[in-house]
């Protein structure tokens, strides 16, 4: 099947949420759990979209046939009501290529290709490196651009190059270089996703169109209302939603992002079980810690 949005600025629609993979107490891989959070997400929490297999979802330490598993088990869960978004970058080319392709067969309807890691190619590699995995699918790309991690920022003429590529159509953006995107959107059709939860309403100023968010596991509806005020005009409504809502955006990430959102879904007895290694569950203080900072948000992190 293959899903387009109804406005082209959007093309994976404005609350999307990178999903965790949910696993059995034994650290296998639980499909059905994947196939029963997406369709809180989607049908209780109001997604537009999911990004499956991506940092959030422990893509690091899940096989290539889980991969697959879970990918397919969401898009029969909820690909006929959402954007299903595969993460299949990786520092490999040919590896990212291959996994695209995969999840182009499986019916993915995009997929988001992070900056290769670690062995920190030149600005001409990140540009070899994108362009072969775009022209090797059909899907709609959807670049992550997040130095921290990856140890190389893709440079904003090197977005304005890639920009050119009618396969790459957006950017999830955890830069923190709030000149630089609104250069790349001054130059460019990209549509604009915020990786950064806390920096949603900043983006949304320079042109941003949506989140890829973490925290938006539990506060999908009021992050969705911070964007809609926005978008209508009313900045002091956005605002106070920001305000609001700061405490998780950030609170979510004081140790590691999917440690935290396990923590919360299991707190509201839905799917997720324990991290692989070498991730380690939230301690006993740390998920008071997560509670606190929900309560902070306005959530009670207790009863679904």
């Amino acid at each position: 099947m293959t899903r387009t949005s109804s406005d082209p600025r959007r093309p994976f629609g404005r609350l999307i949420t990178a999903m965790v993979t949910p696993f059995r107490a034994d650290g296998s891989l639980d499909a059905d759990g994947a196939a029963s959070l997406a369709t809180w997400l989607v049908d209780k929490q109001g997604h537009d979209g999911l990004v499956i297999n991506g940092t959030t979802g422990e893509s690091a330490t899940t096989t290539d046939a889980e991969k697959d598993t879970v990918l397919r088990a969401v898009l029969e869960a909820v690909g006929d009501r959402a954007f299903v978004i595969a993460g299949t970058g990786s520092f490999d080319t040919r590896h990212s290529v291959e996994l695209t392709k995969a999840a182009e067969k499986a019916g993915a309807h995009g997929a988001l290709i992070v900056t290769p890691y670690y062995n920190k190619p030149p600005q001409a590699g990140l540009i070899r490196h994108f362009t072969t995995v775009a022209d090797a699918t059909g899907l709609p790309v959807m670049l992550y651009d997040i130095p921290h991690r990856s140890g190389v920022p893709i440079a904003t003429e090197t977005l304005v190059r890639l920009a050119e590529h009618p396969g790459i159509v957006a950017v999830k953006d955890a830069k923190g270089d709030l000149a630089g995107s609104a250069d790349v959107l001054r130059r460019t059709d990209l549509a604009y996703y915020s990786g950064e939860d806390s920096a949603i309403l900043p983006l949304l100023s320079i042109g941003a169109v949506g989140v890829v968010g973490t925290s938006t596991h539990f506060i999908g509806p009021p992050t969705l209302a911070m964007i809609e005020a926005f978008e209508r005009g009313d900045t002091a409504g956005a605002l106070a939603l920001h305000r609001q809502l700061l405490p998780l955006f950030t609170g979510i990430f004081r140790t590691q992002g999917t440690i935290l959102v396990k923590a919360g879904l299991r707190a509201l007895g839905l799917p997720a079980g324990p991290v692989r290694s070498p991730l380690v569950d939230a301690t006993e203080a740390e998920t008071n810690q997560l509670l606190e900072d929900a309560a902070a948000a306005g959530l009670h992190l207790g009863t679904n």
